[in-house]
Order: C-alpha cells, then structure tokens, then sequence
C-alpha cells in the first residue's frame, strides 16, 4: 500500500493531506483534551507521510525568496485585519488554548502550544501547498495533471482552487484571498516552494499573534 501511494502521481499528493484532515475531524470530539493529543499525533503523522512521500513528489521542496517573505507577512496581516468585518458560515468549534485546560504556564500546555505552531508552521504548509496548488489546480485544468507546468495560469482553476481553499477554514473571505496569493505565487515562479515558504511564514506569525494576545479562537 506505501508503494502504491508513493508510486502514484495522484496518491501521493492526495493521501497524506487526506489522512490528515481526517485526524482533524476527531480533535475535540473524544472529550476536551483530544483537541491537543491529536493534533500532537496528526503533527507527527504528517511528518511521518511528508518524509513518506518527500524523494516522489519533486516539487515539495522549501525555496526561500523575497516574495515569499513578503506574502507570507501580508497574508497574516490580512488574515487578522478581517478578523470580524465578514459573516461567519460556520461557528468556531471553540479556541485551541491548553494553558485553560492545564494551567497557564504548565509543562503540558507549553509543549502543545509548541507542537500546535510547528505543526502549523512546518507540516501543515507542506501538505496543504501539495494537494491545493500542485494537485487540485492542476487537476481542474487537465485531469493528467502533472503534465501541466507548475507555473500554468488557468483562470476557472484558480478561482476553484482558492474558493474550496477557503471554504475549508472557518475564516472563509481570508482564506481565499490568501489561496489567491499563494497560487499566484506559484504561477509567477513557476515552484511550489515560494508558496510552502509563504504559507509556512503566515502560520508562524499567526502563530506567534495567538499566543502573544491571547488570540486562541484563531486556532
């Protein structure tokens, strides 16, 4: 089965984001402290599937660029900016704050705070930037995706892409303008990893902003 997923141009870029999101939908629902044990196994499951999937998927490599630096900051700036000037479609399930659980300051509430902004910061960019911009896009566009250059601009996949982008977060309006970034990052240099090394610095500041203001609902 890890043959066949690694071997496969659609398996290997679809699994690893799907387990994933899988593991996502049980945070929270097997009591309260589930939220932080497993989003430490999904952070460590990623992992696990990135380094999986790492020698087969040739564009998942970090590339470092001004752009890069520079979308990454704007898009935490836009994501906090709108912050409550657009209608919710969903209620938040409820904030990521395991300093209420355990105790500000506690051994256990540090090191999931920790796992929570590395996982944010280093796993989920790698899985997201592989399925949304160089599977999804791609796909829309032709469905022998990989024949289709990562730099490709297609107007009808751009907006598909940023829209299920978006609509997958509860904070729907900056997630698809931050899926608009991103891709067109990707287009504009023609690699993924401009878009991996933006996404990865939006976490991190955000990441940074919920824990300096107490801002959990975020997570």
């Amino acid at each position: 089965m890890l043959n066949k997923i690694r071997s496969s141009p659609v398996l290997s870029r679809v699994v690893p984001f799907a387990v994933f999101a899988a593991l996502t939908l049980f945070q929270g629902r097997l009591g309260d402290t589930s939220q932080y044990w497993i989003y430490a196994i999904k952070t460590i499951v990623g992992a696990w599937l990135i380094c999986l999937i790492w020698p087969h998927v040739r564009e998942m490599r970090w590339k470092f660029s001004w752009e890069a630096i520079v979308v990454g900051g704007i898009v935490f700036l836009v994501w906090i900016g709108l912050d409550g000037l657009y209608p919710m479609v969903a209620r938040r399930p409820g904030s990521f704050d395991p300093g209420r659980t355990y105790g500000a300051g506690s051994t256990l509430a540090l090191v999931f705070l920790g796992v929570r902004v590395i996982g944010s910061s280093l796993v989920v960019p790698m899985l997201e930037e592989v399925f949304y911009r160089s599977f999804l896009y791609r796909y829309i566009i032709q469905s022998d995706f990989a024949k289709i250059p990562l730099g490709a601009f297609n107007l009808k996949a751009f907006l598909v892409a940023s829209v299920v982008f978006g609509i997958s977060h509860y904070e729907w309006l900056p997630g698809i303008l931050c899926a608009f970034a991103y891709q067109g990052l990707v287009c504009r240099k023609a690699r993924l990893g401009d878009a991996i090394t933006a996404h990865a610095i939006t976490n991190l500041l955000l990441g940074f902003w919920v824990i300096a203001r107490s801002a959990y609902y975020f997570w």
